[in-house]
């Protein structure tokens, strides 16, 4: 007796040290990526932020929130490779920041052959715009807003008129992907962009929730529950689903299961019907 006493403090302690191990890699995955979950197969669906600004090239100053591109590359080029992530859900709150950088990111997830989906909460601004669209299915938050402006340059900029080319050359990939992977049209867009007497400071047009919706930018008008919804019910028809509507519980009951070795033989829903993927440019 005395010695099963001893095993089952042995057994114990052990279970405690990879809780605690545990607890620890998950906080070092907040600190340094902004998220609790990398891909590791442990959830069918992978949720990716990008909050603050989109840093690129240029370090930016520490009290910056940021999103850093050297982070979420390697994670989309994970989730690509990991047979057990079946979907991802892109959660945005950005200011906007570095072009290139952020045109990468949307370039990557518009690149996935898994079912994305994104939420713009609380801000979409500026080059959070294309990486919004670039998910096969785009919601908004109601009272989330999107800021649609010219593009800028920080720094010393050099009064030539090839400067000038340059940066309406730049924008004009910003404008073509936009467009190629949302139903508003190019002309439309640059008229937003071009706005005046809209922004006390700036050139542009600030569109909330619907109005974005309704301008073609953005798909649907939802919450976190709708966008995940969406993305079950991609998935499912990812893996073999029919058409039509389909049950949310069930599509996700089954997604669980097929994913942690659940009951077998679970019956499908009754169809789904899954927006074709958006042509790239």
């Amino acid at each position: 007796m005395l010695g099963r006493g001893r095993d089952a403090q042995v057994t114990k302690s052990a279970d405690d040290s990879e809780e605690a191990q545990e607890a620890g890699r998950t906080a070092e995955s907040i600190t340094s990526l902004g998220t609790s979950t990398v891909p590791k197969g442990r959830s069918p669906i992978h949720c990716l932020t990008v909050i603050g600004q989109v840093e690129g090239h240029i370090l930016l100053p520490s009290q910056n929130k940021t999103t850093k591109y050297e982070h979420v590359i390697p994670q989309l080029v994970a989730i690509q490779e990991d047979e057990d992530v079946k979907g991802l859900l892109v959660v945005l709150n950005t200011v906007g920041g570095d072009v290139e950088a952020g045109l990468a990111i949307a370039e990557l997830i518009a690149g996935l052959s898994k079912p994305t989906v994104s939420l713009v909460l609380g801000g979409g601004h500026s080059i959070g715009v294309p990486i919004a669209v670039a998910a096969d299915c785009a919601f908004i938050a109601p009272t989330a807003t999107m800021t649609i402006h010219p593009l800028r340059l920080n720094g010393q900029v050099v009064g030539v008129p090839q400067t000038y080319e340059y940066i309406d050359r730049m924008q004009d990939r910003v404008i073509r992907f936009i467009a190629g992977h949302s139903r508003i049209r190019e002309a439309r867009l640059k008229e937003l962009m071009l706005r005046t007497g809209e922004l006390a400071r700036d050139v542009g047009t600030v569109l909330v929730g619907s109005e974005a919706v309704r301008e073609g930018i953005i798909d649907r008008v939802g919450t976190l529950q709708d966008a995940m919804a969406e993305v079950h019910r991609r998935v499912w028809q990812e893996e073999g689903g029919g058409r039509g509507d389909v049950d949310d519980r069930a599509a996700r009951d089954h997604l669980a299961a097929a994913v942690g070795g659940g009951a077998d033989g679970a019956q499908a829903p009754s169809g789904l019907r899954r927006r074709p993927r958006r042509s790239r440019w």
